[in-house]
C-alpha cells in the first residue's frame, strides 16, 4: 500500500509540471472528453489535434452529433481511419439525445452502456470529465504498470489483465482519497499514467532516468524494462494486392460507395480488386468493369499502407474513355464534387492525383 500510495504522489506532482497543453485537457465538458477519448483509440496525439478542434467547431455539442447527416460526420473523421468509431459516436449521441435529454450521463454503467463504449473509455470519460475514482488500462497504462510492478506474464491473460485492473482501481483510488475539493486527483492521475506511457516509459528506449517513479520500478531494478510488458509473439504481418482504377470520362471521375455492413462503410472509393501475387493484366480488369477497354490506361501511383496486420499495396492506374457505358456500378463526379466526399486513407490520395491530372489537362 505505502508503495501505491507513493507512487501517486510522484505520478500527480510530476504531472501538474509536464502534463502537455492538449485542446481536450482546457475543457471539463463530457462530450469534448468522449470525442477526444473515441479519436485516440490508436491513433497519435498529433494526429488527432486538429481533427478533434474541427469536430468541436463544427459540431458543438452532443445534439449536433446527433443531427448530422452522414456524410458530414465521415467527411469529418476522413483520414483518421477505423470508421466504426464515428458510426458509434453518432449512435451514442442519439442514445443520449433520446435517453438523457441531451445530457451526457455521469453514471458509470449508463455510459459503459452507450453504442461503442468499452470499459477502458468508460473509466477515462468518468475519471476526466467527472473525476470519478474509475480505473483506466490501455495500452500505455499497461506498459507502465508492468514494469512498475515487474509483471511478468502477457497482459491479454485473463488472470493477469484482472491483476492490472485491480492496480490501476487502487491507483485511482489512493488518488481520489487525497483530494481536496478544490483539486482533481482522479482526472489527474488517470491522465499522469497514459502521459508517462506516451512520454517517458515508452515502448522503446524508455528515459528511465527522468522517470518520476524510477526509484519504485521493478523493471528497471532487475534490468527488465525492454522484457516488459510480454505480450508474446506478434503475427506475422499479412501482404494483400490491389489494383484499383481512376476511370476518367470528360472530367470526370468514377467512385462508388462501399455499403453498409462492409469494411469503410458509407466511404468513398475507386474501383479495385484484390489480386494474388502474380501478375494481372489490368485492360482485362478495366474492361471487365466498364464492358470496354479504356482509350488510354497508364500507372499512376503505387501506395502502400497497414491495417492492423495487414501490409496493403495498392496499385493504381488512370484509365481514360471517351464514352460512359450504359451501366456501371458507380457514379461521375467533377473535381469539386470529390473534394465533399469522404475516401479511405489510400483512396484520398488517389483523388488528389486523378484530380491533378484532370485539372493540369485542361
Amino acid at each position: 500500500m505505502r508503495k501505491i500510495s507513493n507512487f501517486v504522489a510522484q505520478l500527480l506532482k510530476w504531472y501538474s509540471q509536464n502534463a502537455r497543453d492538449l485542446p481536450w485537457r482546457r475543457t471539463q465538458d463530457p462530450y469534448g472528453v468522449y470525442v477526444s477519448e473515441i479519436m485516440l483509440q490508436q491513433t497519435q496525439v498529433r494526429t488527432v489535434i486538429p481533427y478533434w478542434e474541427r469536430w468541436m467547431q463544427q459540431l458543438p455539442t452532443i445534439k449536433a452529433a446527433a443531427q448530422a447527416a452522414p456524410a458530414r460526420i465521415h467527411k469529418l473523421w476522413e483520414g483518421l481511419g477505423y470508421y466504426t468509431r464515428v458510426r458509434n459516436l453518432q449512435l451514442a449521441a442519439q442514445t443520449i439525445v433520446r435517453e438523457h435529454g441531451g445530457v451526457f450521463p455521469e453514471n458509470f454503467d449508463q455510459v459503459l452502456a452507450l453504442p461503442g463504449i468499452g470499459r477502458y473509455t468508460a473509466g477515462a470519460i468518468c475519471s476526466i470529465a467527472f473525476n470519478q475514482p474509475k480505473p483506466i488500462l490501455d495500452g500505455n497504462v499497461i506498459r507502465v504498470l508492468t514494469r512498475i510492478f515487474g509483471i511478468s506474464e502477457n497482459p491479454k491473460e485473463k488472470v493477469t489483465n484482472a491483476r492490472l485492473w485491480q492496480l490501476a482501481e487502487e491507483l485511482v483510488t489512493a488518488a481520489h482519497q487525497t483530494s481536496d475539493r478544490k483539486s482533481r486527483p482522479c482526472s489527474d492521475l488517470n491522465q499522469a499514467l497514459m502521459e508517462l506511457g506516451a512520454l517517458v516509459c515508452t515502448p522503446r528506449q524508455p528515459q528511465c532516468e527522468i522517470c518520476p517513479a524510477n526509484r519504485l520500478c521493478i523493471a528497471r531494478r532487475e534490468d527488465r524494462v525492454s522484457e516488459l510488458p510480454n505480450l508474446g509473439k506478434r503475427k506475422a504481418a499479412t501482404a494483400r494486392r490491389f489494383i484499383a482504377l481512376a476511370v476518367e470520362c470528360d472530367g470526370k471521375l468514377l467512385v462508388h460507395q462501399r455499403p453498409e455492413g462492409t469494411v469503410n462503410a458509407h466511404l468513398w472509393e475507386f474501383p479495385n480488386w484484390e489480386v494474388e501475387k502474380q501478375p494481372v493484366a489490368a485492360t482485362a480488369l478495366a474492361k471487365k468493369i466498364l464492358g470496354l477497354a479504356p482509350a488510354s490506361l497508364k500507372p499512376l501511383a503505387t501506395i502502400k499502407h497497414s491495417i492492423t496486420r495487414y501490409r496493403i499495396t495498392v496499385e493504381a492506374l488512370l484509365a481514360e474513355i471517351k464514352t460512359r457505358p450504359a451501366a456501371v456500378d458507380g457514379v461521375w463526379k467533377s473535381p469539386g464534387q470529390m473534394g465533399r466526399l469522404a475516401f479511405t486513407a489510400a483512396h484520398k490520395k488517389l483523388a488528389s492525383l486523378a484530380i491533378r491530372h484532370i485539372l493540369s489537362d485542361r
